[in-house]
This record gives structure tokens, sequence and C-alpha cells, in this order.
């Protein structure tokens, strides 16, 4: 009985394509996500709004809540401090509020986490031993998918002919773009 290299190699690549069909999904849009970091924040959604006071030197507790209710940001206040003797810094449950308190202006920043790419990122970063393990093992076969892949197809397209310069174009670029940009 002859070994069929044929049937296993295909048996791995879609087993393994179909066992971690999510965690590429993950790992490709994170790492999308990661990559344009300088575009946008891929965790947080941050938006800031300007607002006037006036100018006061009674600052406690009870003006703070004031300049929150005017401003419609209810039951967030977490705790304040003086970073100076004229600037008011308030924690809130999700923002910081700054205020000015010889001008009277202030600014508002809210912070909300992004729902989708937030927990992504999360597992993208490798957070617990346990997940490492198992984004070693997700690496692993990817790397069986990959060779496996090359051997799918047969004939002209396969990898004796198309695929193998397809390939070779695959490996070019990035040692090219090493090759100017890294060494």
């Amino acid at each position: 009985m002859n070994f069929n290299w044929r049937k296993w190699n295909r048996v791995i690549h879609r087993d393994f394509g179909y066992f971690f069909f999510g965690m590429t999904i993950i790992y490709c849009l994170s790492g999308i996500a990661i990559n344009h970091m300088q575009d946008w924040n891929p965790n947080y959604v941050i938006t800031t709004r300007e607002f006037q006071v006036e100018p006061t030197d009674n600052i406690d507790k009870a003006f703070i809540k004031n300049i929150l209710a005017e401003n419609e940001i209810e039951n967030a206040y977490l705790n304040h401090y003086f970073p100076s003797k004229t600037d008011l810094k308030v924690f809130l449950k999700d923002g910081t509020l700054f205020v000015d308190l010889e001008t009277g202006k202030g600014l508002f920043e809210s912070i909300k986490r992004r729902m989708f790419f937030k927990p992504m990122n999360y597992l993208h970063y490798n957070p617990v031993k346990y997940w490492t393990w198992y984004s070693d093992l997700f690496s692993g076969a990817l790397i069986l998918i990959a060779i496996t892949g090359l051997f799918i197809v047969r004939g002209p397209k396969g990898i004796t002919k198309r695929g193998a310069w397809m390939t070779i174009l695959g490996i070019l670029i990035p040692v090219v773009y090493l090759l100017i940009f890294y060494f």
C-alpha cells in the first residue's frame, strides 16, 4: 500500500484552514488596525469638546459637579486634582475634563472602547501564557497551511509552473523591501 501524500496534504491544509479560520481573521484584522495606529486609535474612540466656565477661586466638588451637569456629563465623576495653581483636571468614568481656572476654558475628552477592534487587539498582543502557546500553535499551523497550499494545485497552475513564479514573487517582495529599507 502506497502512502498517499497528496491526500494527507489536502487533509492537513483543509482541516487546519477550517480550525484556524477565526484566528486568521482576528490576527489579520487586528494586524491591519495596528499597522495604521498613526492614522487612528484602534482600541478607543476619543472625542473632545470645548466649553467655557466662569473663572472662580472657589473650586470644590460641587463646582465640578455643576460643570459636569452643564455639559450633560452624568454620573461620571471619579476624582480631581490640581496639576498646577491654574489648572484643574477631573477624572471621569469614560474620559477626562480639563479646566484652565484663569480663563475658564475647558476641554472634555471622552474615551470609548471600540467594540470590535479592542478585543481582537487584546488577543493579538498575547495577554497570558496559555494564549501565547495557542498563538504559537496557530503560527506553526500557518506555516503548514502555507507549505501544504503549495502542493494543492497540479498542472500548469501548480507549483512547478505558474505557482513557482507566484511563490518566488511573494518571497522577493519582502526580501527587496528589507534590502532597501532595513539593511
